[in-house]
């Protein structure tokens, strides 16, 4: 009766610990920086935003260049200028250096606007390929270890894996 209960109570034990370890969660994590930058489209993306960025640059600087040279060329003539014409020449300065700053605030929203609209398909690739292969290996939950978020020393990093669904 005694070797029964003992029988009986280690199988309940094992029977609680296996029922526990079937619905503990499995958890995975992956450096999503760091697999998106492996990623050739996004060489190529980064590519295309500084191209974009220099020609911007340039255009910046040639306005700049521009606006110097004609407040100079204002200043060197304003002894021979009339009090209304040097008002003129002051106000179409200003009205130059507004469109500078303008040109400028433009420049960096459409540079945003691009850098957006170039890697939103490339994080979306990289996402799609994270789920497949977390689901193909059994992972409930994935955790991003770019971020900064602790993760657990003995959850699975999937970052190879995925590379090589990604063919990378």
């Amino acid at each position: 009766m005694k070797h029964l209960k003992t029988i009986l109570l280690a199988t309940a034990v094992c029977i609680g610990s296996i029922s526990f370890s079937q619905a503990q969660s499995k958890v995975a994590h992956i450096n999503t920086q760091e697999l998106i930058s492996a990623m050739p489209e996004m060489k190529s993306a980064k590519s295309e935003i500084e191209a974009l960025g220099k020609t911007y640059q340039q255009d910046f600087q040639a306005l700049g260049t521009e606006y110097q040279n004609t407040a100079k060329q204002y200043d060197a003539e304003a002894a021979t200028k009339t009090t209304e014409e040097n008002n003129k020449r002051m106000v179409e300065l200003q009205e130059k250096q507004q469109r500078i700053q303008q040109f400028q605030v433009d420049a960096q929203k459409d540079l945003q606007k691009k850098e957006m609209d170039l890697l939103q398909p490339i994080t979306e690739k990289a996402k799609t390929a994270i789920l497949k292969v977390a689901r193909a290996q059994g992972f409930d939950y994935v955790l991003d270890s770019s971020v900064g978020v602790t993760i657990l020393a003995d959850g699975k990093n999937l970052l190879d894996d995925v590379k090589k669904e990604l063919g990378i």
